[in-house]
């Protein structure tokens, strides 16, 4: 039996999963810190604290895997407790209390105030909006609602996040202010979706005046949206996005899919004809708009005329930014309850083929690039590159501005003009003007 040091706890908290679960471990920090405990993200800490993703297979598998690594460290004495909180923990508690048992103790996801108290802390309402930022000091997530209303056939997120529910406008527009006295200069706003916000609690959607109101925010200087929801789009935002200078000139929108049958059965409440008409108005509205979509391959149903509708859209659109996934066949969804008739080589090979054309795309779109200048926000020093991104690019997921640091300097956090003077398909080479 080892013996317990008599070291002071550090806890170490581990964010797997998107964006929103990279907001709820900052808060997570942020009481923890108020409480006095010493608290770090991703680096080593006795007490371990594990904020899991179970949105699709590959997430899923990731978590399990990090729980058992933190298990394993648990058994060989290298760290004292581990506690699992998250998407995951919320939809399989039960499973995994059974198959992980040495896990100290499950957390689901609204269990914010039980997981403070069995670290030791207390939760502190006052303290809303206050948050330990992980991301590079510039950029930080704005969460603006918590849930989904939406009935995606495909889609766990309503089982591990409950109903939507929207922050009110003056305590998000409260904790801007926070941020921005910390040096944020770039918002990105967040929620399961953005186009909903405000239904539940001013009974219209609020979206357009939330950011009239964060716009007035002193230091922040970018505005982003991110997951918005096709169908009942506020087009008021739009016009906001277009006199607002500080709204960047993007838009996150995951389509999913674009065959009729698809969409229908995906349960999206739209059509071909009207995601087309959508977009169409989104560039008459707002010129030079970046529009960035993610598209599901591989549904059930999916036959190869269905994807070749999907794969020629893709190709008529052009869209700027692009992502795609194979279908994951989630338990206790709509969808589930139809045959996953497509050959995981066949989902495979089909995403690979959208990626392709949308590399082509994206290269050609950047071509067009060189020789203008653009405004860029600097986001840190890699190996011989400063890298940057421009208001068209999201951190994480879209292009960047690489500028050679061996002829050029540029301050990391700021603000710079970049003259393009090389692009490929996912990345633009420039240098300071």
């Amino acid at each position: 039996m080892r013996t317990k040091s008599l070291k002071k706890n550090k806890i170490n908290v581990v964010t797997l999963g998107c964006s929103k679960n990279v907001y709820d471990s900052e808060v997570l920090m942020g009481q923890l810190k108020a409480g006095g405990k010493e608290v770090v993200h991703e680096e080593e800490g006795n007490i371990v604290v594990i904020n899991t993703c179970g949105f699709i297979n590959n997430a899923k598998e990731e978590s399990v895997n990090t729980i058992l690594e933190y298990v394993n460290k648990k058994e060989e004495g290298v760290v004292d407790k581990v506690f699992v909180t998250g998407c995951l923990s919320e939809r399989y508690k039960p499973d995994l209390e059974k198959e992980i048992p040495d896990v100290d103790q499950y957390f689901g996801t609204s269990d914010l105030p039980i997981l403070l108290k069995a670290l030791g802390a207390d939760y502190k309402h006052e303290l809303i909006g206050e948050r330990l930022t992980t991301t590079p000091k510039n950029y930080a997530y704005l969460k603006i609602a918590e849930g989904c209303d939406r009935p995606c056939s495909f889609c766990a997120i309503p089982l591990m996040r409950g109903k939507h529910k929207s922050t009110p406008i003056e305590d998000l527009v409260a904790e801007a202010g926070k941020l921005a006295a910390n040096g944020v200069k770039e918002l990105v706003l967040i929620a399961q979706d953005l186009t909903y916000y405000g239904l539940d609690l001013y009974k219209k959607r609020v979206l357009g005046d939330l950011l009239k109101e964060l716009v007035k925010v002193e230091g922040i200087e970018w505005i982003r949206l991110h997951y918005a929801f096709p169908t009942g789009f506020p087009m008021d935002v739009l016009e906001v996005m277009k006199n607002e200078p500080k709204v960047c000139n993007y838009i996150d929108i995951p389509l999913q899919h674009i065959s009729d049958d698809l969409l229908k059965s995906m349960r999206r409440g739209t059509t071909h004809e009207k995601t087309t008409k959508l977009l169409k108005q989104f560039r008459e509205k707002v010129p030079g708009m970046a529009i960035r979509t993610t598209l599901i391959v591989g549904y059930p149903g999916e036959t190869e005329t269905h994807y070749e509708e999907l794969k020629q859209w893709v190709k008529d659109m052009r869209f700027e930014r692009l992502g795609c996934f194979t279908y994951s066949h989630e338990e206790n969804t709509h969808a589930y309850q139809l045959e996953d008739d497509v050959p995981e080589e066949i989902k495979q090979q089909r995403a690979n083929e959208i990626m392709e054309i949308q590399s082509q795309i994206s290269w050609e779109l950047n071509q067009e690039k060189i020789g203008e200048t653009f405004r860029c926000i600097i986001d840190r020093k890699e190996g011989n590159y400063f890298v940057g991104r421009t208001e068209f690019d999201s951190p994480d997921v879209d292009n960047e501005v690489l500028i050679d640091a061996s002829q050029y300097y540029v301050k990391v956090g700021e603000y710079t003009n970049i003259l393009i003077e090389d692009a490929g398909d996912f990345d633009l080479y420039g240098k300071p003007v």
